[in-house]
């Protein structure tokens, strides 16, 4: 037996008591910031609905050490621990402590292992949202402060770890993104070709409906790709490609400029341009790392997009092949550790992850008094 075990056999011999969440809390939302005249570098982010930072501003409406849940949006539910002061908007509840029975952490951490229950409950045909009532319902287990402050010890120490863990990948990747750019500005000393002299530049389009599958199976196996990042941009399956691997791709709508190397037979749809290279000088890898590089001029009126005609005059520096190869071989080792979910740091991330989501469920279930 732990002594977490003992601590709760001694305090608690009759069991956990259980609060409805309206008891030890109150949930309030922010003030809405009009989206336009949010900032880029101001000193205070902005939270609203999302998961993400919707921007800067130069005030804060609430102090550090705050728990907030995304109200509205699709990620309504989502839980967070705001570490330093911030923008509060509409669509973001504002979790304050109101009895002295809870530590403001372990209040958190419940709230955590409560998303994906937070997420299931979201409600309405448009923009889902979440209720407080949802939140209010929710059974809390009070334990003497003793045995949360140990809880909270023990949860603590996966998140820092995960936080370090995270703040060491922000810094590889710049680290990355300082040696990218560095190998790859060639100044005037390299000869340049632009991309439609390199490759055969193509646009994606339509696709009969009746072609297409949700899942993979043996005759409906090519996967069709729309604009988007990583999975986002699978729309399907079907039965024939229209590209052949290895080819790259571009996004000519939402994730704008996003590149990404296609190792396999696909057929491209809408928001998409393809880029297939026709000449033996050019390394597909070393093409790929350096149109990461660029940042594409998107026309101000309109709808923001790309399209072959706007990416065709690009010039692209084109080294001897073998100077290509020995770039593209030390930036794959940055790369791999940087973004390989599999090895390096992300997989050590994800790994914390789960051991933290194990021992907070753990942890924090309880037979009822």
């Amino acid at each position: 037996m732990s002594e977490l075990d003992e601590l709760i056999e001694k305090l608690c011999p009759n069991g956990v008591e259980y609060y409805t969440l309206d008891n030890v809390c109150s949930i309030n939302t922010g003030n809405q910031l009009n989206k336009s005249k949010l900032l880029d570098n101001a000193k205070y982010p902005v939270i609203n609905g999302g998961v993400n930072l919707s921007g800067y501003w130069h005030e804060y409406n609430t102090n550090k050490d705050t728990i907030i849940i995304s109200q509205g949006g699709a990620s309504a539910g989502y839980v967070n621990f705001m570490e330093m002061p911030f923008w509060a908007g509409a669509h973001c509840y504002v979790v304050k402590k109101e009895s002295n029975k809870i530590n403001y952490r372990y209040l958190y951490h419940f709230l955590k292992s409560k998303e994906k229950l937070l997420q299931q409950c979201q409600q309405g045909a448009g923009i889902p949202s979440l209720s407080k009532k949802v939140v209010y319902e929710l059974d809390i287990p009070i334990l003497p402060l003793e045995i949360q402050y140990k809880i909270v010890h023990i949860l603590d120490n996966f998140t820092q770890l995960s936080k370090n863990l995270s703040e060491e990948l922000k810094a590889r990747q710049k680290q990355y993104e300082y040696y990218r750019d560095n190998l790859l500005n060639f100044g005037n000393k390299i000869p340049r070709k632009t991309l439609s002299e390199l490759c055969k530049l193509s646009a994606g389009g339509d696709i009969d409906k009746s072609k297409i599958r949700k899942d993979k199976n043996d005759e409906y196996n090519i996967p069709i790709y729309s604009n988007g990042i990583g999975n986002n941009a699978l729309y399907g399956y079907t039965n024939s490609y229209k590209i052949e691997a290895p080819a790259l791709t571009i996004s000519g709508r939402g994730t704008i400029g996003y590149c990404e190397l296609r190792r396999e037979n696909f057929y491209p749809i809408v928001r998409l341009i393809c880029l297939k290279p026709k000449e033996d000088s050019i390394n597909i890898e070393f093409l790929k790392y350096y149109i990461d590089t660029i940042t594409f001029k998107v026309p101000k009126t309109g709808i923001p997009q790309l399209t072959v005609p706007m990416i065709s005059n690009y010039l692209i520096p084109v080294p001897p092949i073998e100077e290509q190869e020995r770039i593209v071989k030390i930036l794959d080792k940055f790369d791999k550790l940087c973004n390989d979910i599999s090895e390096g740091l992300p997989a050590e991330i994800e790994t914390r992850q789960k051991q933290y989501d194990y021992y907070r469920d753990k942890l924090l279930t309880f037979e009822k008094q």
